[in-house]
């Protein structure tokens, strides 16, 4: 979240339309004193995010922080997309409406040549969306099934990736919470000790996750409220040590660290 960027209303050009304060899902506005725009929480604004002043049909909204060159599609004569939420996560699209139609499941994984939590994780995966495929395709939904390789801590970024393997339905976790456990398969990719996923199921612990889990995680999505994923983002220090190790297994950078042939 921002603690140096939040919208400021030009009172004069403002008719309190109350485009802005129903668009924004980060609890910037007052919703209590709608139509009226009146910023309460400034600090949940997302960093460099010109949703509501893309929306706003007067160009009445400018930012504090601003440092891109945005000029208000307004006043430039222009419209927005109804799904642009302008910070990139999705979380001000028609929720209802995209929800409904398409269903959108995407592994991240490290490896699927070496790791055995991925490469069984993704069987299962396969699996079962193919199992749960007629059924959710008559009810409607439009299944999108993609796979990435989290290849770089560029993508890992991207995607805002925390641990290997993730299931994404809508850009949502469908595990929600993170817990790991040392990974033999990737600390040999590597060369350093690396953490992998483990997954919790009714008491027990598994390093690749059950049909019934999945398919379970999967259905429950469906009724799932998007989450903002659009905050801030840190790559977590298992990862760096496995990119890193990585990296330099692969030659990429030198044993010394200062990227010369010094330490080769």
């Amino acid at each position: 979240m921002a603690k140096k960027w939040y919208p400021v209303i030009d009172i004069l050009s403002c008719v309190e339309c109350g485009t802005c304060v129903n668009f924004c899902p980060h609890g910037v506005y007052d919703k209590k004193k709608s139509p009226v725009p009146v910023v309460v929480n400034s600090e949940g604004c997302i960093d460099h995010c010109h949703g509501c002043g893309n929306k706003c049909p007067q160009g009445a909204i400018s930012y504090v922080g601003e440092d891109t060159g945005w000029t208000p599609p307004a006043l430039k004569g222009q419209e927005i997309a109804e799904s642009d939420c302008g910070c990139g996560c999705g979380c001000g699209a028609n929720a209802e409406a995209s929800a409904k139609r398409k269903l959108q499941i995407e592994y991240l994984y490290l490896d699927l040549n070496t790791c055995d939590r991925c490469i069984g994780t993704d069987a299962v995966l396969e699996e079962v969306i193919e199992v749960l495929r007629p059924a959710l395709e008559l009810a409607g939904y439009e299944i999108d099934y993609q796979k990435r390789e989290m290849s770089t801590p560029t993508l890992a970024e991207q995607y805002h990736f925390l641990s290997s393997p993730t299931v994404l339905v809508n850009g949502q976790d469908i595990f929600g919470t993170v817990q790991e456990s040392g990974c033999g398969c990737c600390g040999e990719i590597a060369g350093v000790d690396v953490d992998c996923r483990v997954f919790e199921y009714e008491g027990k612990t598994y390093e690749v996750p059950t049909k019934e889990m999945l398919a379970n995680a999967i259905l429950k999505s469906l009724t799932m409220q998007p989450t903002c994923s659009c905050g801030t983002y840190e790559l977590p220090e298992n990862l760096k040590r496995f990119y890193e190790g990585k990296a330099q297994r692969d030659g990429k950078i030198s044993s010394c660290g200062c990227g010369c042939s010094c330490g080769g």
